[in-house]
Protein backbone atom coordinates (compact mmCIF):
# COMPACT_ATOMS: atom_id res chain seq x y z
CA UNK A 1 0.00 0.00 0.00
CA UNK A 2 1.24 3.69 -1.52
CA UNK A 3 1.81 5.48 2.26
CA UNK A 4 -0.67 8.97 2.60
CA UNK A 5 1.34 11.63 2.29
CA UNK A 6 0.28 14.82 4.56
CA UNK A 7 -0.22 18.17 3.62
CA UNK A 8 -0.20 21.07 4.59
CA UNK A 9 -1.75 24.52 4.34
CA UNK A 10 0.31 27.26 2.70
CA UNK A 11 -0.57 29.79 5.08
CA UNK A 12 1.36 32.44 3.22
CA UNK A 13 -0.34 31.50 -0.41
CA UNK A 14 -3.37 30.70 1.47
CA UNK A 15 -3.85 34.13 2.74
CA UNK A 16 -3.04 35.79 -0.33
CA UNK A 17 -5.45 34.39 -2.24
CA UNK A 18 -8.09 35.84 0.80
CA UNK A 19 -6.38 39.45 -0.25
CA UNK A 20 -7.12 38.90 -3.73
CA UNK A 21 -10.56 37.92 -2.61
CA UNK A 22 -11.06 40.87 -0.46
CA UNK A 23 -9.66 42.91 -3.08
CA UNK A 24 -11.31 41.75 -6.38
CA UNK A 25 -14.06 39.56 -5.47
CA UNK A 26 -17.67 41.17 -6.15
CA UNK A 27 -19.67 38.82 -4.91
CA UNK A 28 -18.48 39.31 -1.67
CA UNK A 29 -18.19 43.13 -1.90
CA UNK A 30 -21.95 42.87 -2.80
CA UNK A 31 -22.53 40.28 0.59
CA UNK A 32 -20.20 42.53 2.66
CA UNK A 33 -22.13 45.35 1.82
CA UNK A 34 -25.32 44.19 2.38
CA UNK A 35 -24.68 42.27 5.51
CA UNK A 36 -23.18 45.72 6.88
CA UNK A 37 -26.78 47.20 5.37
CA UNK A 38 -25.66 49.28 3.15
CA UNK A 39 -28.26 48.16 0.83
CA UNK A 40 -30.35 46.15 3.62
CA UNK A 41 -30.21 43.81 1.14
CA UNK A 42 -31.88 45.24 -1.62
CA UNK A 43 -28.94 45.16 -4.27
CA UNK A 44 -29.54 45.48 -7.78
CA UNK A 45 -26.51 44.18 -8.33
CA UNK A 46 -24.90 47.37 -9.88
CA UNK A 47 -22.40 47.88 -7.56
CA UNK A 48 -20.77 51.00 -10.01
CA UNK A 49 -24.09 53.10 -9.77
CA UNK A 50 -24.66 52.24 -5.80
CA UNK A 51 -25.63 54.69 -3.66
CA UNK A 52 -23.03 53.90 -1.08
CA UNK A 53 -19.95 53.98 -3.89
CA UNK A 54 -18.06 51.19 -2.46
CA UNK A 55 -14.33 50.88 -3.29
CA UNK A 56 -13.21 48.44 -6.02
CA UNK A 57 -12.44 46.45 -2.96
CA UNK A 58 -13.61 46.42 0.74
CA UNK A 59 -11.65 47.12 3.71
CA UNK A 60 -10.52 44.36 6.20
CA UNK A 61 -12.34 46.98 8.77
CA UNK A 62 -15.54 45.48 6.85
CA UNK A 63 -14.57 42.22 6.28
CA UNK A 64 -13.90 42.30 9.97
CA UNK A 65 -17.06 43.35 11.20
CA UNK A 66 -18.66 40.63 8.80
CA UNK A 67 -16.74 38.19 10.15
CA UNK A 68 -16.73 39.36 14.30
CA UNK A 69 -13.17 39.42 14.35
CA UNK A 70 -10.83 42.79 14.73
CA UNK A 71 -9.27 44.19 11.70
CA UNK A 72 -6.17 42.62 13.10
CA UNK A 73 -6.85 38.99 12.55
CA UNK A 74 -8.34 39.95 8.85
CA UNK A 75 -4.79 40.86 8.46
CA UNK A 76 -3.38 38.16 10.11
CA UNK A 77 -4.71 35.63 7.91
CA UNK A 78 -3.92 37.58 4.49
CA UNK A 79 -0.15 38.12 5.63
CA UNK A 80 -0.18 34.20 6.48
CA UNK A 81 0.32 34.78 10.26
CA UNK A 82 -2.28 32.54 11.32
CA UNK A 83 -4.35 30.01 9.46
CA UNK A 84 -8.35 30.89 9.00
CA UNK A 85 -10.09 27.99 11.07
CA UNK A 86 -12.13 25.82 9.01
CA UNK A 87 -15.72 27.59 9.68
CA UNK A 88 -14.31 31.27 8.70
CA UNK A 89 -13.03 29.50 5.07
CA UNK A 90 -16.92 27.91 4.84
CA UNK A 91 -18.00 31.26 6.00
CA UNK A 92 -15.57 33.35 3.15
CA UNK A 93 -16.39 30.78 0.62
CA UNK A 94 -20.32 31.30 1.10
CA UNK A 95 -19.64 35.55 1.14
CA UNK A 96 -17.43 34.87 -2.36
CA UNK A 97 -18.76 31.90 -3.65
CA UNK A 98 -15.52 29.94 -4.33
CA UNK A 99 -14.91 26.30 -3.24
CA UNK A 100 -12.45 25.50 -0.62
CA UNK A 101 -10.43 25.06 -3.43
CA UNK A 102 -10.45 28.06 -4.77
CA UNK A 103 -9.09 29.61 -1.16
CA UNK A 104 -6.65 26.78 0.12
CA UNK A 105 -3.21 26.13 -1.27
CA UNK A 106 -1.12 23.00 0.23
CA UNK A 107 2.61 22.87 0.38
CA UNK A 108 4.69 21.01 -2.13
Amino acid sequence: MKPIRRQFIDRKKTGRKLQMLREDNIELRRQVCGALKHDDYNCMGDCAACEFEMDNHISRKELAEVFGVSESVIFNWENGRTVVDYENLLFYCQLAQVTLNDIVVFTD
